[in-house]
């Protein structure tokens, strides 16, 4: 009886702890977000401003501004490989608006057969809805420039916290030392460069991730005889960093160049083919290829993606699973704490050769009976 009414002041203390962290975590969405994120990214640029710093002997501050700028370099490479590819694109623009017209009225006569609605009437409900479109255009704009001045803002934020990581690391590596006792600052140490070696297999597992998914879209749209289809391939690829709405928005331009190149018949195809590709990504790739390189096994990954949406959205999906590789280093590394890093964990497979041995032994000893 003792036993149980002590465990049920700590379940309830341990509830109380994790709806507070929600409850902290939600109201301070617009820091806490861009500077966990900051984390991230000042651990993958570490290994850079130690070189800088140590190498070439710029100074801390010196080697941290190089560091971001990097950073931000690679990024608008990134961007600007896509803007000549779209370049390609927008330069054969006018034959796609002529083939989309033809598309448009291949589809208009499809509808008038099959459904016996005349083109009139689909005039009358284009003309409708664009009517209303209009009406609740003003609130669509506001929610635009919304998402809009937020990301900015992210981006800032990320900009400016990762500088600070980076330019402040000893601080941090110090009071984290310092904040236990003499004993465990080995271990401490240990955990730390734990988690900077697993977020880079993380990293290593999302290139992985886009890897496929682009190989497995570029496949199934030359397949289909799409227009462009290494281009939307790397898009798709690419923005399925971004969960859902990455791969969304790929399905989107894809099926506007398939309607435009190849008419309305292919692009159920398409939708097909994006459906298929993100299943497998949701319940293969992303569990596994990416939570097998955090040692994350499938159904906490998924709780994690799960419950990071529900909190921050996009990027509390994004963020989940690299923080629940942190928490399980330390969970495998504290006593009190092992089974819960037992139970995030993969399943241990037995050796071969143990297995091999027993059942020789086994067979051995019935051959004696």
């Amino acid at each position: 009886m003792k036993d149980k009414l002590s465990f049920l002041p700590k379940l309830a203390l341990v509830l109380f702890c994790l709806i507070s962290l929600t409850y902290i975590a939600i109201l301070g969405q617009s820091l806490l977000a861009p500077l966990l994120f900051s984390f991230l990214m000042a651990i993958l640029l570490l290994p850079v401003g130690n070189f800088l710093e140590h190498r070439l002997r710029f100074k801390r501050s010196l080697s941290t501004l190089v560091s971001v700028i990097l950073m931000i370099s690679v990024i608008g490479g990134i961007i600007y490989f896509f803007g000549n590819q779209l370049s390609d694109l927008w330069a054969d623009w006018p034959l796609l608006k002529e083939k989309a017209n033809v598309s448009y009225h291949e589809l208009q006569k499809w509808i008038s057969h099959t459904f016996g609605v005349n083109s009139q009437k689909q005039l009358d409900y284009l003309n409708d809805s664009t009517e209303k479109a209009l009406a609740t255009s003003a609130a669509i704009v506001a929610t635009t420039l919304a998402t809009l001045s937020s990301t900015l803002l992210f981006l800032g934020f990320t900009l400016l916290f990762t500088f600070f990581i980076l330019n402040y690391r000893r601080v941090l590596f110090t009071f984290l030392t310092s904040v236990f006792r003499e004993e465990h600052k080995e271990k401490v140490t240990e955990i730390v460069s734990q988690i900077q070696y697993i977020i880079k297999k993380y990293i290593i597992g999302l290139f992985l991730q886009m890897l496929i998914v682009t190989v497995l879209m570029i496949t199934v749209l030359s397949l289909l005889g799409v227009k462009y289809a290494v281009l939307l391939g790397l898009v798709a690829g690419i923005f399925n960093v971004v969960p859902y709405l990455g791969i969304f928005f790929a399905l989107l331009v894809s099926c506007l160049i398939t309607f435009a190149t190849a008419g309305a018949g292919k692009v159920l195809l398409v939708l097909i083919a994006f459906v298929g590709v993100h299943a497998i990504d949701g319940n293969v790739l992303m569990p596994l290829v990416v939570g097998s390189k955090v040692k994350i096994n499938a159904l906490f990954a998924f709780i994690g993606i799960v419950v990071g949406e529900m909190i921050w959205g996009i990027s509390g999906m994004f963020l989940c699973i690299p923080y629940l590789a942190m928490l399980k280093i330390i969970f495998d590394r504290v006593d009190n704490l092992k089974p819960w890093g037992i139970l995030m964990g993969e399943e241990h497979k037995p050796d071969k050769k143990k297995r091999i041995y027993r059942i020789t032994k086994k067979i051995k000893l019935e051959e004696k009976d």
